[in-house]
């Protein structure tokens, strides 16, 4: 049996590893039998790891998360060495030169006297660059579709509000929400589940809109209102344990009322 690598180089070190980990000599008989669609997932997964640690501030666990997200870059470019596509190195080569490209203030002569400003000079290398991939004919190609529905909802949305195909106001999306919504209450009415389901998913396209156009991160407003949730319903699940009962054992009144005490306790 061999040892494992010892290249002095930590990111050598993890290169190797994988690749000994994919070796069909004695690699890991799991490892071998990924492939890129079966390790998305993963990765996918990872990148929420980072994002939660992140939101805790648990910067010790952000270190590992990193790590892990790192071991999916370099596990999807072992596979790709090894159907001859491109490696690791041509990975972090495209990445570099992209940046440099995208950053012509920093790397180039330009200039730019806001974070605004460079955002709107930013979007437009990123249409240029679009617009030289002839594969891409519309200005929504290149929004992943595998990204969560509501992250690619607000990204549509911006693609098309770049060329005018947006409301003038927020108070316009708030109007035509309200639409959405009666729409909604009319199928839920009428018990039509395809119905229902289609106007649930133009409220939430709406409400996607309407975050863009308040500059706010719909995965991230959802991500907070999803911790307010599940700490405020902790609080009842406590005060009932208090009280030597469980959520079970109690009724939505008493549930409400240990709901509002969460929320003035909350605000002080």
């Amino acid at each position: 049996m061999r040892g494992p690598p010892t290249e002095s180089d930590p990111l050598a070190r993890l290169i190797a590893i994988m690749a000994r980990l994919r070796d069909p000599d004695g690699g890991c008989p799991w490892d071998l039998e990924q492939t890129f669609a079966t390790i998305a997932p993963y990765t996918i997964e990872e990148a929420y790891e980072v994002a939660e640690a992140i939101d805790r501030g648990d910067l010790g666990e952000l270190k590992e998360e990193l790590g892990d997200l790192l071991l999916q870059v370099v596990y999807h470019a072992r596979m790709a060495e090894e159907d001859g596509a491109f490696t690791f190195t041509d990975v972090a080569e495209r990445i570099c030169d992209k940046m440099i490209r995208r950053h012509p203030h920093v790397f180039g002569e330009a200039s730019h006297r806001d974070a605004a400003e460079q955002t709107r000079a930013w979007d437009k290398i990123k249409a240029e660059e679009r617009a030289a991939k002839a594969s891409q004919a519309s200005i929504l190609d290149g929004v992943p579709a595998a990204l969560p529905a509501l992250m690619r909802a607000e990204k549509l949305t911006r693609r098309a509000a770049r060329v005018g195909f947006t409301w003038a106001k927020p108070e316009d999306v708030i109007e035509k929400l309200h639409e959405e919504l009666g729409e909604l209450a009319a199928e839920t009415a009428a018990g039509d589940a395809a119905k229902v389901r289609e106007e649930m998913g133009d409220v939430l396209f709406v409400c996607a809109n309407l975050a863009r156009m308040l500059d706010v991160d719909p995965e991230d407003a959802l991500r907070a209102a999803n911790a307010k949730f599940a700490r405020r319903f902790h609080a009842i699940e406590q005060a009932l344990a208090a009280r030597g009962r469980t959520p079970e054992q109690s009724d939505l009144a008493e549930m409400d009322g240990l709901w509002d005490a969460a929320k003035r306790a909350e605000r002080g």
